[in-house]
């Protein structure tokens, strides 16, 4: 039902400057692997094979990545370094790869709305690499919304309860249960005041959209900040029919934030030495 997977992927990273800027922040390592790489995988996974790439100025490093190097694979073929390419050449063989460019940062819904070239009238999933997401316990996240999809056939946001004071830093949605860890939103707040948070449900960076989210974000106003926000399109979904708000199960890794990527490669680090002892 589902075969595409949009990664916004046009940001500057300010946040970990001076680091990204020459490297695009998706292409910043957790341990053995990009960013990017982790999300396209979790795609992969969810049988998302078409995998097309919002980006901008300063991000050739991820078409470079995703695409054969023949000077570096001639260099070390026949040696024990050899073996270190192959989950990358696994993704590379398994994915068709698009790529368009965001001319101006305006918000994640202008992104989603540039990608629509790429994707066409279908449903489709959004993957923001920021939010690095493992389930040691199952399916990862994508995996599990694309079977709620089945069932729904509606758009679905993934969310997962935050501390109050840190409400302000996410779109926020309100809504009723409609079995556990499923609500349908009535509500959707993009970076509300404190005090004024419906919930603390968090959207995080795990989506699928139906395709006619891109007619309602061409009519869509800039909202916080001037950008054209998803959440505000998605609100306007809710009001004309269903949208599903899906606490997922597994762990998300805020990797936007310093803390949250040292965490992020804490984490998977001791999965590395598990698969390869102490490096």
């Amino acid at each position: 039902m589902i075969r595409k997977c949009l990664f916004p992927a046009a940001g500057y990273g300010t946040r970990f400057l001076p680091a990204t800027k020459a490297m695009p922040k998706e292409m910043l390592p957790i341990v053995d692997k990009p960013l990017i790489q982790y999300g396209v995988e979790e795609a992969i996974e969810a049988g998302l094979t078409d995998i097309g790439f919002i980006s901008g100025r300063g991000k050739r490093a991820i078409e470079d990545h995703f695409d054969i190097s023949y000077e570096l694979e001639h260099q070390i073929s026949g040696t024990s370094k050899e073996a270190l390419l192959d989950q990358i050449r696994d993704v590379i063989q398994k994915c068709t790869f698009s790529y368009t460019r965001q001319i101006e940062m305006r918000g994640l819904g202008h992104a989603i709305l540039t990608g629509e070239t790429l994707i066409g009238r279908e449903p489709f999933a959004v993957l923001l690499a920021d939010d690095l997401c493992v389930n040691d316990e199952g399916n990862g996240v994508l995996s599990q919304m694309v079977e709620l999809y089945e069932k729904y056939r509606c758009s679905i946001v993934a969310i997962e309860e935050v501390p109050r004071e840190e409400v302000y830093k996410y779109g926020v949605i309100d809504g009723k249960p409609i079995e556990p860890g499923v609500f349908e939103i009535s509500k959707m707040v993009e970076k509300p005041r404190p005090g004024e948070e419906p919930t603390n449900l968090a959207i995080i960076g795990r989506y699928i959209l139906t395709p006619d989210i891109f007619d309602i974000l061409r009519k869509t106003e800039p909202g916080l900040g001037g950008e054209i926000q998803i959440t505000d399109a998605i609100a306007e979904q809710a009001r004309k029919g269903l949208v599903i708000g899906y606490n997922f199960k597994g762990k998300r890794f805020d990797c936007g934030s310093v803390a949250g990527f040292v965490e992020a490669t804490n984490a998977m680090y001791e999965k590395f030495k598990e698969r390869n002892g102490d490096c």
